[in-house]
């Protein structure tokens, strides 16, 4: 291997003898003492006029914060049978809004800790997950980009901008592993292991749609190379299987709220009152695939001061980059069809449902295993220079969000 070659003799040894498992604990604990420190600093800032912690912040109060605080609410008093109503008659915010294996898992794991246990256990499955998340990721890119690509793959994806979601009660973590291991699976044409995985990421966050997109893309894709690549009866059935319990149990948890609530839409409209919040001067929203980007990106251009076309342009601009980069990047090529085309399905599940505000930076956290054709570059001071950028990003990105958060841009 060129790259262990060009270490000096006695790290290359130590990279040699130490085990995969090992290194790649030593590099995600190494990542989250500099993320502790972060947060750490973070709590000094807070107790800004509107912080949302206040001047007693801790680390604690992270962990239990923002969303976490609706998964706090659901492994406590579950879900609300009937829907609080605002004073135009529609639904506002409510825990359904938020799937529930991540909180009952946190509940679960926490109760050794005692009646105010579950922030303890909702950090430690971020923890866990996490690290699982590494090794899972470490072994996809080890063989499609080699083991150096695949170690700094890690580093980027531990250190990333995102890297305080190791350590709170969000259920990203949780589900990025769920997601890592069905598409290794994939890869390796593990067929059966994806049933389990994607009821599991269906009831943890939303998007197992796009997961089902990506399956009826790869079959296409399957089919025209099946020349080169035959494509058995029995790999077509699981395909059209894996993909049909993908469309189920990502519409199941609408029908459970409905049935639960009484209410046919229960979660569409609990879904739109966060951007009714967002976008209160245009009154009771509604949901029309892609309108949301649409309708957003004027509303953005203009709180910045500039032309309401000037956010189209950019949105249009950024779509045509993404895409060229799935389809003419040598990084992104070297992934594998499985994770470049789940990028896409991925980038057009959020354009067709989501509604851009302070949070999307959080909702591309999916995207990380595009981190490898980052790590692919053998260049120690490109690989180094992206490295200080992430970090100096995440710190940016928590000290908004748990530092100051005082204002509405300053949700994550």
């Amino acid at each position: 291997m060129p790259e262990v070659a060009a270490l000096p003799r006695w790290a290359a040894r130590s990279y040699a003898r130490t085990p995969a498992w090992a290194g790649i604990l030593a590099l995600y604990l190494g990542a989250r003492l500099i993320t502790t420190a972060m947060l750490l600093i973070a709590t000094g800032l807070s107790g800004s006029p509107g912080s949302r912690f206040g001047a007693h912040a801790t680390i604690a109060s992270f962990v239990s914060g923002w969303d976490a605080q609706w998964y706090w609410y659901i492994a406590v008093y579950g879900y609300p049978t009937t829907l609080p109503l605002g004073p135009d008659g529609h639904i506002t915010q409510n825990s359904w809004a938020f799937l529930p294996l991540y909180a009952w898992v946190s509940k679960a794991v926490g109760l050794p800790f005692g009646e105010g246990g579950w922030p303890i256990g909702a950090a430690i499955v971020s923890l866990v997950a996490g690290y699982l998340c590494c090794l899972v990721l470490f072994r996809m890119m080890r063989d499609r980009i080699g083991r150096m690509a695949a170690v700094w793959t890690v580093i980027f994806f531990a250190a990333g901008p995102l890297g305080a979601l190791f350590q709170v009660g969000y259920a990203e973590v949780l589900n990025m592993l769920f997601l890592l291991l069905a598409l290794d699976g994939l890869m390796r044409r593990r067929y059966v292991r994806l049933y389990p995985l994607i009821v599991l990421m269906a009831f943890t966050r939303p998007g197992v749609l796009a997961f089902a997109l990506m399956l009826g893309l790869m079959l296409v894709l399957r089919w025209f190379r099946r020349r080169a690549d035959p494509l058995s009866g029995r790999e077509i059935a699981h395909y059209l299987g894996l993909g049909a319990l993908a469309v189920v149990t990502g519409f199941a948890w609408q029908v459970i709220a409905g049935i639960a609530t009484g209410v046919p839409n229960a979660y569409l409209e609990t879904e739109l009152s966060w951007r009714g919040f967002w976008m209160p001067q245009h009154g009771a929203p509604s949901f029309a695939p892609f309108e949301g980007w649409l309708s957003a990106m004027p509303y953005w251009a203009r709180l910045l001061g500039v032309p309401g076309w000037v956010g189209l342009v950019v949105l249009g601009l950024a779509v045509l980059l993404f895409a060229a980069a799935l389809v003419l990047g040598p990084g992104v090529r070297r992934l594998g069809p499985e994770i470049r085309l789940y990028a896409a399905s991925y980038a057009l599940y959020l354009l067709a449902v989501f509604f851009p505000q302070s949070s999307t930076l959080r909702l591309m956290f999916p995207l990380a295993p595009l981190w490898g054709a980052v790590g692919w570059r053998r260049s120690w001071w490109l690989r180094g220079a992206v490295l200080v950028v992430c970090l100096g990003l995440q710190w940016v990105w928590i000290s908004n969000v748990y530092g100051y958060a005082d204002t509405f841009w300053r949700v994550p």
